[in-house]
């Protein structure tokens, strides 16, 4: 069974070339290496060699013992364009990512971006991605400019994903409260877990989740702090009704049939946790590679140093996504 790394990232050069170009909001400037910097407000991502150039990715990948890239963007994506840009610049994303998963179908599938800024686009960018040019679900980012995931603006897009049984990759982006996180990179070590545990406690508590039962949600970095909440929703959903009123059963019911968990948190006993939370079919390798803070290496080496049955160890490492996407 192959190896494959469900959580990475990649910036096709003809999308740094159009927003060079512009108009974007983001201002993109060169280090000394000559690498793309991409600067949003509050953020900002160098985009090395392995961001940009397929080959690198692939050396990488083949030096590491990696087989497959499930490749998506990255936050904050298209959000921060204008509406219209936005929705643009997300089809010429899909547009080179297909380009990407077609020369290199083994080993570069490739899930949708979409332009949730725009929600009356969403739909048809996301029939047209996967439909059309063949990609293999979705990733959306945990809250769009302010507006939940669970908003019924973004139905007709969910709508889609459960006729299809997709998988819908949830990303954090920005997050609420942003403004308390400018400092020592707190945004990416403490907001964006935090915002991938408020959406999906939205999406639950809503009944988007039960509204939509054949979609395959998978939360990044091992689904944030859910597991570790996850009884404090069950709690919860007992004590006040308006927890109860859009689901039928706690929320762990939904958190372990129809959840994935990428494993972009390399610490064991963190792994082994959400491991008993959700089972082994449920959790999925990922390393966030080539941002600054991931690793295939690490990815590799955690997943190996659980104690797992081999069987267990497979599925996590390639069985699962193979059969989540149908690689």
């Amino acid at each position: 069974m192959p190896i494959v790394d469900f959580h990475n990232h990649v910036y096709p050069p003809r999308y740094v070339e159009e927003i060079r170009k512009g108009p974007s909001a983001y201002t993109v400037t060169d280090d000394e290496d000559g690498n793309p910097v991409l600067h949003s407000p509050g953020d900002y991502n160098i985009l090395v060699p392995g961001h940009r150039l397929m080959d690198v990715r692939l050396g990488v990948m083949d030096e590491a013992g990696v087989d497959t890239h499930v490749i998506t963007f990255t936050a904050p994506g298209t959000l921060i364009e204008t509406p219209d840009r936005s929705a643009e610049l997300s089809s010429r994303v899909n547009d080179l990512f297909a380009e990407i998963q077609q020369a290199h179908p083994d080993r570069l599938p490739a899930l949708a971006t979409l332009p949730l800024n725009k929600p009356e686009a969403c739909a048809a960018e996301l029939e047209r991605a996967v439909g059309s040019l063949g990609l293999k679900g979705a990733c959306v980012y945990s809250n769009a400019n302010g507006v939940a995931l669970s908003d019924p603006c973004f139905w007709p897009m969910y709508e889609i994903a459960d006729d299809r049984g997709m998988a819908v990759f949830i990303h954090p982006t920005f997050p609420l409260g942003v403004e308390a996180m400018k400092d020592y990179m707190l945004m990416p070590a403490v907001g964006f877990l935090m915002d991938t545990t408020l959406a999906t406690a939205s999406l639950l508590f809503s009944g988007v989740v039960e509204r939509f039962p054949n979609i395959r949600w998978v939360l990044g970095h091992l689904g944030g702090a859910v597991p570790y909440l996850a009884e404090r929703f069950d709690r919860c959903y007992e004590a006040f009704p308006q927890c109860r009123a859009n689901l039928e059963h706690h929320p762990t019911v939904y958190l372990k049939n129809q959840f994935y968990y990428d494993t972009v948190n390399f610490d064991v006993d963190a792994l082994h946790f959400a491991l008993n939370f959700a089972g082994a079919d449920r959790i999925l390798a990922g390393s966030d590679y080539p941002h600054q803070i991931g690793s295939m290496p690490k990815m590799i080496e955690s997943i190996n140093a659980m104690e797992l049955s081999e069987d267990d160890r497979t599925a996590i490492l390639g069985g699962n996504a193979v059969r989540l996407l149908g690689l």
